[in-house]
């Protein structure tokens, strides 16, 4: 759930008409949630046709249409295709190796690709392990792309994940703003919005 604090900083009711994408599919909860309750123009990309085949399976993720399309390519290189620049509002990166515990894309040149990506008051948020040297080292490659102050964080969870979100245009919303629009995202999609405000900074 976390990896939908981008809503904290955009208007609710434009919402419907921005574009989200996934690089790793998941169990394609965040995909389903973007395309069913947020009614969100959705991608997301995915390197292993087993995957796709058992959210199709087993998770209920809808076939491609309109409005949602699974690409079965390496996010790396998808990224870097000129018709994705500078077109989504929302990029969620959850591209882990379970078995290294460590991101499979993480380098500052990589972070740079995925902020072209972004429209103006686009997001990027990334799943992170956060209790090691690696975690500062994912850490210093999002700061260096985007830009420190670009850049907020979650505490880490009792597993050890954070979640990091950077911004492609810097904002500092006042507590209260941040707090109403928190109410509002929970009023109209059920997140606990404003239980993150308490464990979401940005990073200094």
């Amino acid at each position: 759930q976390r990896m939908m604090a981008w809503l904290l900083f955009v208007d609710p009711n434009s919402v419907g008409g921005r574009r989200a994408m996934q690089l790793g599919l998941g169990s394609a909860a965040l995909t389903k949630f973007h395309f069913k309750k947020l009614r969100m123009d959705t991608t997301a990309v995915e390197i292993n046709p087993q995957v796709l085949g058992a959210c199709r399976t087993w998770f209920k993720l809808p076939p491609d249409g309109p409005r949602l399309r699974v690409l079965l390519a390496d996010a790396g290189e998808e990224i870097r295709r000129a018709t994705h620049l500078g077109t989504v509002d929302a990029l969620q990166v959850d591209l882990y190796d379970h078995e290294a515990a460590a991101p499979v894309l993480d380098s500052p040149g990589f972070y740079a690709d995925c902020r072209a990506l972004l429209s103006d008051d686009g997001a990027m948020t990334v799943n992170l392990f956060g209790r090691d040297a690696s975690y500062d080292r994912s850490l210093q490659s999002i700061c260096h792309a985007f830009g420190r102050d670009a850049v907020w964080a979650f505490r880490p969870t009792r597993e050890g994940n954070t979640i990091v979100l950077a911004q492609r245009t810097p904002t500092r919303p006042t507590r209260m703003a941040l707090l109403a629009r928190a109410e509002e995202v929970r009023s109209r999609w059920g997140l606990p919005a404003v239980k993150w405000l308490r464990i979401f900074k940005p990073v200094e």
